[in-house]
């Protein structure tokens, strides 16, 4: 038989009941700061990705998942690693910058190649939030604030860590890279060697190299703090002010830069120790320089040096929810909950009376889940309302309809009554009672 391929994943509906309920948590924070939704493709252009990430980041070189379509010529398309890129690409698309600073959201499912492994997989799962169009450090601490109450509604507050780190502008990154590489290349037989590969293209991911050796090297290396100008020292102090003023606590991170060429200024990732080893689930920062990136480029992708790099203010971030699902599962797990309130069982001969009553309830009851079997046997229906979780099955037959009574059967004690047909379409009748 054909199976799913290694790293995309079913969700079954046990396991998506679960998605639901924290989708709905992270969607109602967002919705208490003004965040509006964005519904975004897929599949983008190549160049998109290529030019907004970075040539030299793994995530190009290694991880995404990239073909040619059927046009002639064709054109090289990109099921998306990750989601700002295509939500830039869509605000400069649309103009929604114009005469305004929209607030976006998206989620989805998001696609890169690498080895699979629980927490992350090749087809995974995002929240990204977007915040376009001010420059100015209220906007930093804004997103990582409704960051904060995200773990607060989900139980997950006491199993987070925020940390922080300034990546400055580009010009304070390049003197602080020259600086670096400088100190690394007479010790670069002592790297490991992913991190001898990045001396040459990505030098600034060394710093957060997993290999013991390698950070032992960067004790006494170059530090970034010490490249920053007045301005960037200035903006990253004001986030950590507002952040102190509202009681979130955090730690700097000197090693922290990101895995995308777009951050400047401020960056963050939240981190917890409730999944092994420090793992990230929720990271992002400011990338100034990307709108105008991508403004600069033609609709194939390909830069015009007739329109130059402006800098136009965002910051944003992204969390994976199958990581976020797996803490909630170790910390503070969901209740269980069942799919059906209410379940009606109906005699075959009368099946037809049942469907009615169930319809009608979904209509009088929004508040209750309903369910039905097919028209079998009245056993054979209530060995599905046991397995159906519901607290209350409702049994229908000729002689209740006779009598227009209905039979009511608490599913937890087991005791059972019989009652008027629209009791339990008035909703100042609850379950249970």
């Amino acid at each position: 038989m054909i199976k799913a391929i290694k790293g995309f994943n079913d969700i079954l509906p046990q396991q998506s009941a679960k998605w639901l309920r924290l989708e709905a948590v992270l969607q109602n924070v967002l919705s208490r700061y003004g965040y509006e939704n964005i519904r975004l493709p897929i599949v983008e252009q190549t160049d998109l990705f290529a030019r907004a990430i970075g040539g030299a980041t793994d995530i190009v070189e290694k991880e995404m998942y990239s073909f040619a379509d059927k046009s002639e010529p064709p054109t090289p398309l990109t099921l998306r690693p990750e989601g700002t890129a295509g939500a830039v690409r869509a605000v400069i698309e649309h103009n929604l910058l114009r005469g305004d600073t929209p607030k976006l959201w998206y989620i989805g499912p998001m696609f890169r190649y690498e080895r699979p492994q629980k927490g992350r997989y090749r087809q995974f799962h995002q929240l990204g939030v977007e915040s376009f169009g001010s420059a100015l450090p209220d906007a930093d601490a804004e997103l990582i604030a409704m960051t904060d109450l995200m773990w607060q509604e989900l139980g997950l507050k006491n199993e987070m860590r925020l940390q922080l780190n300034s990546l400055g502008e580009s010009d304070e990154r390049r003197a602080y890279r020259d600086a670096l590489v400088r100190y690394l290349t007479d010790k670069q037989e002592q790297l490991d060697e992913d991190s001898k590969r990045r001396l040459t293209t990505n030098p600034l991911r060394i710093l957060d190299s997993k290999d013991a050796s390698t950070q032992a090297l960067l004790n006494d290396a170059p530090k970034l703090a010490d490249f920053l100008g007045t301005e960037s020292m200035a903006h990253f102090e004001q986030v950590q002010a507002y952040l102190t003023e509202l009681g979130i606590d955090f730690e700097i991170n000197p090693h922290l830069v990101r895995g995308l060429d777009y951050y400047n200024k401020t960056v963050f990732e939240w981190v917890t120790d409730k999944l092994g080893s420090q793992a990230t689930v929720c990271a992002g920062g400011r990338y100034d320089g990307l709108i105008g990136q991508l403004k600069s480029m033609d609709n194939k992708g390909k830069a015009q040096e007739s329109k130059p790099v402006t800098s136009e203010p965002a910051v944003g971030f992204a969390m994976g929810l199958e990581r976020l699902l797996l803490l909630i599962e170790a910390v503070a797990p969901f209740t269980e909950d069942s799919a059906c309130d209410v379940f009606v069982a109906a005699h075959p001969e009368v099946y037809s009376a049942g469907i009615a009553y169930a319809q009608n309830l979904r209509y009088k009851r929004p508040d209750l889940r309903v369910k039905m079997a097919s028209a079998t046997s009245l056993k054979a229906q209530m060995k599905k309302a046991d397995k159906s979780g519901a607290a209350l099955t409702v049994i229908i037959a000729q002689q209740e309809l006779d009598q227009q009574m209905i039979s009511i059967k608490d599913m937890q004690n087991g005791e059972q009554k019989n009652v008027p047909q629209d009791w339990l379409a008035d909703s100042a009748n609850f379950l249970g009672q």
